[in-house]
This record gives C-alpha cells, structure tokens and sequence, in this order.
C-alpha cells in the first residue's frame, strides 16, 4: 500500500471513530478532525462546501457574494487591474500585481491570465467585456455587486489582498470557498468557517423554498469530507 493510500485509509478510520454513529460532528470537532487529517507535506487548504436548496438555473435562486474572512486565506492573491491614467497609476501604487488597459486585454486572450481576481474601473468595461468568454467559465469577470468594478480600485485590491473571498453557488446548488490552511490554529479556521457560513445565509434568495442549507462539510485538500452539525455553526 502506498503513503498516499495509506494515509487516506488512515484518515477515512479516524472519521469513522470521531462519529462513533453519528451523520454530522459539532464545527468544533469537525476542525479539529479535518486539521489532524491533514499530514501532507504541503500546508492543505480547508474548503468549506455547502450544499442549498436552491436550483441556480433559475435567476430568483442564484446565490452569490463576497465576503472578508477575519483571519485572511493563508493565500497569496494576485489582482489584475483594468485601467488608465490616473487610475492605473492608483492600482500600482495600491499594489495590484497587473495592471492595464487593451493591452492586457490583448494579454488575456492570448491565454495568459497572471492574477487570481480581477477588477475594473467602469469606463473600462467595453473592454474587459471582450473577454466575457475567457474570464466568465473561471468566475473572474469584474462585477459591480462583487465590488470590482469600481473607481475605488485601491480599496478593492486592499479587500482582495487582505481576506475577501468570492462565493458562488454551482450548477449542483453547491457552494465551495477555501476558508484558510491546515496551518492556521483551529479557532482561526473556526471564525472564517462561520463567516462564510453566515455570509451564504444571509444571502437566501427568495425564490428559495423548503430547506435551504441542507449540508454543510468540511475537507482538508489530501482529507475525506467531515459533515458539520448545522446547528452548530449558530452557537456563540
């Protein structure tokens, strides 16, 4: 048997034992769970995976948002910026990794994306919306609602830098959004855990019916999925 097979067969027994019976574990236990069965030799990202009652093919029933994890992503995120002059210079100075105009429009199409989320100031979007089709499939088209079309581009590479994650809901109803590293301390992960949890809430869409945060499971990158009591995220 390999390490790899190993260390999974390991893994899948200690979840067996930590729910002794039971479908879900208390998000307390469950962090605790997912950070032990982290061993890898890289620092694990931690997702958070929520599956909702809704059907995204319906526009009353799409959920999505932003949100700012109190204790960041443990990730580097690299912003790319659209726009010019004085703008462009102010995204420089703000410390966006790309920064540009046609020109990194042309950059992009070329198949070459070197940032991790994307903004734009408004007067540049007949611009980037040449690029609907390569920046759409992977979730980085600059939005008003997400807050990166904007004239405020320093904040928005301040927010992006420093802990603002993107949360959208997929064809399945699922929503996945990395909430930190297998090294962060268990009530760091804890905190961003609830406050994406809370963010996804608060976002029910109307058209929403019937139950609507069905499932809630936590995961390691290398790890099997954890199931979280739902009731638990609610308790202080």
């Amino acid at each position: 048997m390999t390490k790899i097979a190993k260390r999974k067969t390991a893994a899948r027994e200690a979840l067996a034992k930590a729910l002794d019976g039971r479908t879900a574990l208390p998000v307390n236990d469950a962090v605790k769970l997912v950070k032990s069965n982290a061993t890898a030799k890289f620092d694990e990202t931690i997702e958070v995976a929520m599956n909702l009652g809704v059907d995204p093919r319906h526009a009353d029933q799409m959920v999505r948002g932003v949100v700012t994890l109190p204790n960041g992503t443990g990730k580097t995120v690299r912003v790319g910026v659209f726009a010019r002059g004085a703008k462009a210079d102010e995204a420089t100075a703000a410390g966006a990794d790309v920064v540009g105009a046609e020109d990194l429009m042309e950059t992009v199409q070329g198949g070459t994306i070197d940032f991790d989320v994307c903004i734009a100031t408004p007067d540049m979007m007949p611009v980037v919306g040449r690029l609907g089709k390569v920046l759409g499939p992977r979730g980085m088209m600059p939005n008003p609602k997400l807050g990166t079309v904007t004239v405020d581009v320093a904040k928005a590479i301040n927010d992006a830098k420093g802990g603002q994650v993107q949360y959208r809901v997929e064809k399945a109803g699922i929503i996945h959004v990395g909430v930190g590293k297998a090294s962060f301390g268990e009530d760091q992960i804890l905190e961003n855990v609830k406050a994406i949890v809370d963010a996804v809430a608060r976002a029910k869409p109307a058209g929403a019916k019937g139950t609507y945060m069905k499932k809630v499971s936590l995961s390691s990158s290398m790890g099997p999925g954890v199931a979280v009591d739902i009731a638990s995220l609610t308790e202080q």
